[in-house]
């Protein structure tokens, strides 16, 4: 069990941490030494892409893709009675339900692979970032460099597919909400570079502007500003104090972004260039809408797109109270978009080579918190006797067993992998599943070696802890 952290702890250790790699006595052009010959080699790429459709917040399994026994609402209803809110419908897989509500989704399942068994990090005190944290960079906070995100990890290894499109692009999530620090600590490439950091689109009916100069400014009056925004960066912390390999990385990827402002290319950041019929189906809202933009980029050549409901504090799928209501709405966000990018990428012949990921960095349940042998702080007020609509749902966080869908990119189709119990706790019984077997298998998918590293601080750093993580293989056609 670790230490138990709390949020200004992961703040301070987080920040220090990114410092310590930008102002560390070795400069960073010799702690990337670069990644050895692989002694495992190269295995053939299966992908070209991957989304990763971020639930943030903790999306129940139990209320979505992995239902148990059904229990509608009493006044005074026992709590332990209640394992799912909603009742299960039939998928495309024979035998397999998901919870009402997800049946658009559920209509695709037979293009692929259902995980009902993952097990989030044992981290003591729970604090959503700290496993979104740990979700995205593989290394539990705080370490003493700062972790770059697997789809800085991806960009930097494969570079982009279209040299004018940004490798990893980030959409949906503003650093402007409640944790917004927390956020930051993952958001990036860490050590990696900032060629190689996330090209955020906050909003995705805004993508256009993000590619463009502002309203008024002509081409000269814009090259004059990015004369002087070079200028500030070389006076800058980096400019002054940073490696010549953080010199070179800030200036290519200032570079891509000018390169991107003046291409055709950008015109796929444009939602209103798509079809009615089509924009209409994915608008359900900015998350929706980020898979319109999503589907859009990897036409275009996107190589790593992250779209996530977005994480605020007791926001979206982070449901401390009014669970089932909450879920209602959520479901609605999600369904039609997520079936339909899989459906588009499908029909473009796009998803053979596309990874598509739905994750979550744990999972809900009703009355234990953390997992049944060990369980932590609680943090919702949940009554055993249920005598408020408002209770009615999954409001504490749960660790022991969440549920993962993965499409495309060599990946079986009408697959499941692992089970939960059917009773409380509904805990992984079969095929439990750890971050680092996540990775491993999106990395083996890209054609990633398994023991891919480099040298920081004078020791490797692999894209997995001391790179022991294996990819599932199981789940690969």
């Amino acid at each position: 069990m670790s230490t138990n952290w709390n949020r200004r702890d992961f703040i301070k250790k987080s920040s220090a941490a990114t410092l310590a790699a930008l102002a560390a006595s070795a400069p960073i052009a010799s702690m990337l030494s670069g990644c050895g010959k692989s002694k495992w080699g190269a295995n053939a790429a299966t992908a070209d892409t991957v989304i990763l459709l971020w639930m943030a917040g903790g999306m129940a399994h139990t209320e979505t893709f992995d239902p148990k026994r059904y229990t509608p609402f009493e006044k005074g209803m026992e709590g332990n009675r209640v394992l799912s809110t909603f009742k299960s419908l039939p998928t495309a897989l024979d035998g397999i339900h998901f919870s009402e509500g997800l049946q658009s989704i559920g209509k695709v399942m037979d293009k692929g692979t259902l995980i009902r068994s993952y097990v989030a990090a044992d981290m003591g005190h729970i604090l959503h970032s700290r496993h979104q944290y740990h979700w995205h960079t593989c290394y539990e906070p705080p370490q003493t460099v700062a972790a770059p995100h697997i789809g800085s990890w991806i960009a930097k290894e494969l570079g982009p597919k279209n040299p004018v499109i940004p490798a990893f692009i980030d959409i949906g999530q503003r650093m402007t909400v409640g944790e917004a620090e927390e956020l930051k600590a993952f958001h990036t490439s860490g050590f990696l570079g900032n060629e190689y950091a996330p090209f955020f689109i906050p909003d995705p009916r805004q993508g256009l502007e993000s590619v463009r100069p502002p309203v008024g400014m002509d081409a000269k009056r814009f090259e004059k500003r990015n004369q002087l925004y070079n200028d500030l960066i070389s006076k800058s912390a980096v400019g002054e104090l940073g490696s010549d390999y953080q010199k070179e990385s800030l200036k290519r990827s200032m570079e891509q972004a000018y390169m991107l402002l003046n291409s055709p290319e950008a015109k796929a950041f444009d939602l209103s260039q798509e079809p009615k019929e089509s924009y209409d189906i994915y608008n359900t809202g900015r998350f929706g809408l980020g898979c319109l933009l999503a589907k859009r980029l990897t036409e275009q050549g996107a190589r790593f797109i992250s779209v996530t409901t977005e994480y605020e504090p007791f926001m979206g799928f982070d449901t401390h109270e009014n669970g089932h209501t909450r879920m209602v709405d959520m479901k609605k966000m999600i369904d039609a978009p997520v079936a339909q990018l899989i459906k588009d990428l499908d029909k473009s012949g796009h998803l053979d080579r596309t990874l598509v990921i739905i994750a979550s960095e744990f999972s809900r349940d009703m009355m234990v918190e953390g997992r049944p042998d060990a369980k932590v702080l609680e943090q919702v007020n949940q009554p055993d006797i249920l005598s408020e609509m408002k209770f009615y749902g999954m409001h504490r966080h749960f660790t022991d067993g969440c549920s993962m869908l993965m499409f495309g990119g060599g990946i079986k189709k009408g697959f499941v992998y692992g089970k939960t119990a059917d009773e409380r706790p509904c805990k992984s019984i079969e095929n439990p599943v750890k971050i680092d077997q996540v990775h491993q298998t999106i990395y083996h998918t890209l054609g990633i070696p398994e023991d891919t590293q480099y040298e920081v601080e004078k020791r490797p750093f692999y894209t997995t802890p001391d790179g022991k993580g294996k990819a599932i293989m199981d789940l690969l056609a």
